[in-house]
């Protein structure tokens, strides 16, 4: 079939597309769809400073967590591999949930969603406060993870729902620098806060954020985006989804033993069994028209997904490297840190504009280049290797993937029409949480090989870095894959 049609090209006062009264495109399910509410310049703005304190607030949060690990792990005493499922149990039911929440969305109002999400997020910062054992902590974070699938099935969706579509790249490349801010701001300010505070300061952190975010949505945005009111909720299709994501993401998690193969067949098969449910169901929750004939959308999201695969963990490997292998304390560890997400922040919002006027494939493209080669000079990281080499690799990460994120979530949301814009941002979201998730399984499975579920101790910190340098290697490699489905998607895109 033909390429979807995009918002540019399709007007959008249009309640349906008269070719296809059914919905947008050929063999869409039945529509009740309203005009979208013309949007204001005052409602843009507070959008957009609502999508800027979401992008902060959720990424501020993991790689503040990741800094404060160490001492996580030294109070509940947590082995390596246990460290992990705090990463773990977050982004698993961020998975697990996105893309239907951002099906509700559609249906519902993305506001209403969105503010849901936060809420949810806010209350499971202050829970993680109390939390008295290790199950606790993971159990709070998982629940920190639902919020977090509210809030990043939404952001995306409603701000690109406002913003006009010449100003789009522009608007996601504001977004992701929030999001390099929080990346940018988690490591030095959990360092400090751990250092001077304990780690537990670090979630209350997210509170009087949340809270001004919830105060802000309640008492200004008044309007409400739902291009498929009236259409219903493919539960059915959402516990298939969820049932692979948890059998995939677990299966993962517990390589390489058989059992974790066992589990990642299992999610594969019940993949391939929601893939044909939502090609025969009138209403999908995640419609496979939105990849058939779609090269931009396909291909974007696959570049996505692995470039996240190959990045992720870094942030993770390096804060414990300098910890344990070099000593540093934490806020030490999170100033060695700030040079990769200080570089991601400042060339964001140029990338952002730059795609609005190149082809976002070229921008993205090179940017994960410049990602292969960062990750191919760390290959070599060794217990005496100088800081500013290791630096100077990580503000080239940065580099990277600067120029890669805003133009590829740009290439993703221009490929779709509007009515679509909570599903591929759930889908956007889903390919970072599964990348995400991909990421930590490689490094937990090298973990798992090459040290065994021990508490990392200077005995061990020897094969620690060995398993670090062999992650190194699979991430350059899967990277360099990367740039061929970011060159991929084709000109359109």
């Amino acid at each position: 079939m033909g390429r979807l049609i995009t918002a540019s090209e399709k007007p959008e006062t249009t309640v349906q597309d008269p070719e296809h009264p059914r919905g947008g495109n050929p063999g869409d399910p039945p529509t009740c769809r309203t005009s979208p509410p013309a949007s204001t310049a005052t409602e843009r703005r507070i959008v957009l400073f609502i999508a800027l304190l979401a992008g902060f607030i959720t990424p501020f949060d993991g790689s503040a967590v990741n800094i404060a690990l160490p001492q996580i792990g030294a109070e509940f005493h947590m082995d390596a591999v246990a460290l992990s499922w705090i990463a773990t149990a977050y982004l698993l039911s961020s998975a697990v949930f996105i893309v239907p929440f951002g099906r509700l969305a559609d249906i519902h109002g993305r506001k209403k969603v969105f503010l849901a999400g936060i809420s949810v997020f806010t209350l499971a910062s202050l829970l993680q406060v109390l939390v008295p054992s290790t199950a606790a902590m993971i159990a709070v974070r998982a629940v920190q993870g639902f919020g977090s699938a509210l809030i990043f099935g939404t952001a995306i969706a409603l701000l690109t729902s406002v913003v006009p579509k010449e100003e789009r790249g522009r608007s996601l490349g504001l977004y992701i620098t929030a999001v390099y801010l929080g990346l940018t701001m988690g490591p030095f300010l959990g360092g400090l806060l751990t250092s001077q505070f304990g780690w537990r300061s670090i979630f209350l952190v997210n509170v009087p954020l949340g809270l001004s975010t919830i105060a802000l949505v309640t008492a200004r945005l008044r309007g409400e985006w739902a291009e498929c009111r009236g259409e219903r909720f493919d539960l059915p299709g959402s516990v298939l989804w969820g049932l692979a994501l948890v059998s995939l993401i677990y299966g993962l998690s517990e390589l390489p033993s058989p059992f974790a193969a066992a589990l990642i067949l299992a999610g594969l098969s019940v993949l391939a069994g929601f893939v044909l449910h939502e090609v025969r169901t009138p209403s999908p929750v995640l419609s496979m028209n939105l990849f058939a004939g779609n090269r931009p959308f396909l291909f974007s999201n696959l570049a996505a997904l692995i470039n996240y695969a190959a990045t992720f963990a870094v942030t993770f490997l390096m804060s414990l490297y300098f910890q344990y292998a070099r000593g540093f304390s934490p806020l030490l560890a999170g100033l060695a840190l700030v040079p990769q997400f200080l570089l991601q922040m400042l060339v964001s919002p140029y990338a952002g504009r730059l795609s609005d006027r190149v082809e976002p494939r070229i921008v993205a493209s090179a940017g994960m280049g410049l990602t292969v080669l960062g990750l191919g000079l760390l290959t070599i990281l060794t217990e005496m290797t100088p800081l500013w080499y290791i630096v100077a690799c990580l503000a080239l990460l940065g580099l990277g993937f600067g120029l890669f994120s805003s133009p590829n979530t740009n290439a993703i949301m221009s490929a779709v029409d509007r009515r679509y814009y909570g599903v591929a941002s759930g889908m956007n979201g889903t390919m970072r949480i599964l990348g995400q998730m991909f990421s930590m399984g490689v490094a937990t499975t090298v973990f798992a090989v090459v040290i065994g579920r021990v508490v990392i101790t200077p005995e061990y910190y020897g094969a620690f870095v060995e398993s670090v340098r062999i992650a190194f290697v699979v991430f350059t490699f899967l990277c360099l894959a990367g740039v061929g489905a970011s060159l991929a998607r084709g000109g359109s895109g």
